[in-house]
């Protein structure tokens, strides 16, 4: 749980849940240190599935960034080292799915350690649903087919429960599981809502979808449960501007000139303004 790299965790969102709506994933891309980002997706938690890799090339494809897909099931199509491939990305990105299948088959390849190290190294961490609670202490999971808290790995300080209003069933066996210890003190999140943490402390929470929540849940002495809304700051539709701002302010790499239809895309589609106005107080 030491400072590394930006950790972004999603109730749920993305482009596997919000199709036309990409704020959430250009807030992702914003969160990277240089302007045309390298980053991995990792569709490990629901089995790989095609629908989500021709999803993430299609939508990332068309962004200012170069996308990679790592699938744990094809291994022998990488073509490089894990190793290399993984540290050498800005932002990996986890999907959804089960969280229980996700750390076994990452702990079995080797690739929890060279995400946790990624991170050390300044990588930028992010995900939705299970892709999301992984990061955490804990969280709850439905891999059995019902509620039931779960170790993660750890990274971020306190724990997370994911499609909090959409699925309420969560949220009982969560907050039962902070009540009685078995989780350590954390937060529920929406569907659309997700929360930032940098150097291992709650920076914001930002939402792609108005009334999208986060909720800090703490247990007290006696017992009891306190529960506390988080403000949510709501991501804001762009203008060329904005997007000329994001790819200027980035003082690493540079981004290598882009065509007028690829202006043009990237305006129509990255309409989450991710960094403008956001606070840099810490909760």
């Amino acid at each position: 749980m030491s400072a590394g790299g930006p950790v972004f965790c999603m109730g749920g969102g993305g482009f596997t849940m919000e199709p036309g709506r990409p704020e959430l994933d250009a807030y992702i891309l914003s969160l990277a240190p240089v302007a045309r980002p390298r980053i991995l997706f990792l569709p490990t938690a629901s089995g790989d599935p095609q629908d989500q890799i021709v999803r993430f090339g299609r939508v990332f494809g068309a962004w200012p960034c170069r996308p990679r897909i790592l699938s744990l099931f094809h291994l022998e199509e990488l073509g490089e080292p894990l190793d290399r491939l993984i540290l050498g990305q800005d932002i990996v990105y986890a999907g959804g799915g089960s969280m229980r299948n996700l750390l076994a088959l990452w702990r079995a390849h080797g690739v929890a350690d060279l995400l946790l190290e990624a991170n050390r190294r300044g990588t930028v961490l992010a995900g939705l649903s299970a892709g999301a609670m992984c990061w955490m202490q804990g969280g709850v999971s439905k891999s059995t087919g019902r509620p039931e808290p779960i170790d993660g790995l750890g990274l971020i300080a306190g724990s997370l429960s994911v499609h909090a209003r959409q699925h309420p069933d969560r949220g009982d066996v969560y907050r039962e599981a902070v009540r009685a210890g078995r989780l350590p003190d954390g937060w529920t999140a929406d569907d659309y809502a997700g929360l930032l943490f940098v150097d291992g402390r709650l920076e914001e929470a930002v939402a792609s979808r108005d009334g999208a929540g986060v909720t800090r849940v703490q247990r007290r002495r006696d017992g009891r449960l306190v529960e506390t809304p988080v403000p949510v700051r709501r991501l804001e539709p762009v203008t060329d501007e904005h997007v000329e701002d994001a790819l200027a302010r980035h003082t690493g790499e540079h981004a290598a000139p882009m065509d007028v239809r690829d202006e043009l895309r990237l305006v129509r589609r990255m309409r989450g303004r991710a960094q403008a106005g956001r606070p840099r107080t810490r909760r």
